[in-house]
């Protein structure tokens, strides 16, 4: 079977506010099947933002899962991460999806894997997926470099990897939330 690839997913905290920013790019083998696909959407009331990269039919499943789990524990990204992770690693059916996960509310940023890894990163920027290590080195350069917001970094990022990476594209979807006020909306761009 060909594998399908896609995907490069950043996030970024910065001041008040923290972003998830994914691409749109869809691959199946050498072919480009799909441009504006949606890989960042909101959950629990608007409280947190998700973005995935991997195998799109295992994302989803674990998109659902992650829901199942933010309502279990009412919100609780931590606590919600943290069972995710056991169920995925200790499942029979979910301990061979192929994604990750990156998972944001207003305070936290953290990164989800199947390996049972809950990272939090240090720099306050985290990115997943085939263009992941591009974007996650432009971010941080702007962080060092810039006030930019962190929306404004993650979009900036992911155009930079979209430069490099065959597998991410510059269809772009950025959601951000803010820790003072309602969450802003995701807006394409690009």
């Amino acid at each position: 079977m060909t594998r399908i690839r896609a995907t490069t997913i950043v996030g970024v905290k910065r001041g008040n506010q923290v972003a998830i920013a994914g691409d749109g790019q869809v691959t199946i083998g050498d072919v480009v099947m799909k441009h504006r696909a949606a890989k960042v959407r909101r959950m629990f009331r608007d409280e947190v933002i998700t973005g995935f990269a991997g195998a799109i039919a295992d994302a989803l499943t674990l998109f659902d899962k992650f829901e199942q789990q933010l309502e279990r524990h009412q919100g609780n990204l931590l606590r919600a991460s943290v069972s995710l992770s056991k169920e995925w690693r200790t499942d029979k059916y979910l301990r061979h999806l192929e994604a990750m996960l990156l998972v944001a509310n207003s305070r936290q940023l953290l990164l989800l894997s199947g390996d049972g890894e809950i990272i939090e990163p240090d720099d306050n920027v985290a990115a997943i997926g085939s263009g992941g290590p591009y974007a996650q080195a432009a971010a941080q350069a702007l962080l060092e470099s810039t006030d930019l917001s962190a929306a404004e970094v993650a979009e900036r990022a992911l155009h930079i990897a979209a430069k490099l990476c065959i597998y991410t594209n510059d269809e772009i979807t950025v959601e951000t939330l803010d820790t003072i006020g309602a969450p802003t909306d995701g807006v394409p761009v690009g």
